[in-house]
């Protein structure tokens, strides 16, 4: 029972540590698009929730069946997120400025493909916890797969309200903003996965 206990809260800090991109992301998001239908609103978390949960069971597969070429994939991960972060951000950025009114603050720059490209560039760095949760049987790193995506979840969820209430705001400056915070983000996984900050 002890460790059972032990093993959700270790799934659930492991989850906090992981979705605190999806989250920033999830606040940018409401930022620059505060009037987001009620199916983008649902979709937002889900999305997070559910690239935190495949990539660390992906992570796991490889770890126990391709492990050698998996390491070397390891290396190019924090480029593939600075780029699509990069990319999203800077987008949103040049919107921001582009736009003369909050025209663009209905929810149209967020679009299914940009959120799956967030979904991915946010959990690319979860295929590493594979290395973590190699030693669980399948039954257990399932568990802790749904325990981080539930705590995504939340988290997402939150970020995403958050950012609404002030997106409303901030008006056109808020895509600005959600534009920098992407950018920042990118930036910071790039760092801590290159030089291990």
């Amino acid at each position: 029972m002890e460790t059972e206990a032990l093993f959700i809260l270790n799934s659930a800090l492991l989850g906090v540590g992981l979705a605190m991109d999806a989250f920033s992301v999830s606040l940018a998001n409401g930022l620059s698009a505060p009037k987001l239908s009620r199916g983008m609103r649902a979709a937002i978390p889900l999305t997070f929730a559910a690239f935190q949960f495949l990539m660390p069971m992906i992570g796991w597969f490889c770890v126990r069946s391709i492990a050698e070429a998996f390491a070397a994939f390891q290396k190019v991960v924090p480029w593939i997120a600075l780029a699509l972060l990069l990319y999203i951000g800077g987008k949103m950025l040049i919107e921001g400025i582009r736009s003369k009114d909050a025209q663009d603050s209905d929810g149209a720059v967020l679009k299914p493909y940009t959120l799956f490209v967030q979904g991915v560039a946010t959990s690319i760095d979860a295929l590493s916890v594979g290395f973590t949760i190699e030693g669980y049987r399948f039954g257990h790193a399932l568990e802790a797969g749904l325990i981080i995506a539930a705590v995504t979840y939340v988290l997402c969820f939150f970020g995403l309200r958050i950012g609404q209430r002030f997106g409303t705001r901030l008006s056109r400056k808020a895509t600005i903003l959600g534009g920098v915070i992407l950018i920042g983000i990118g930036v910071e996984i790039f760092i801590t996965g290159i030089f291990g900050a």
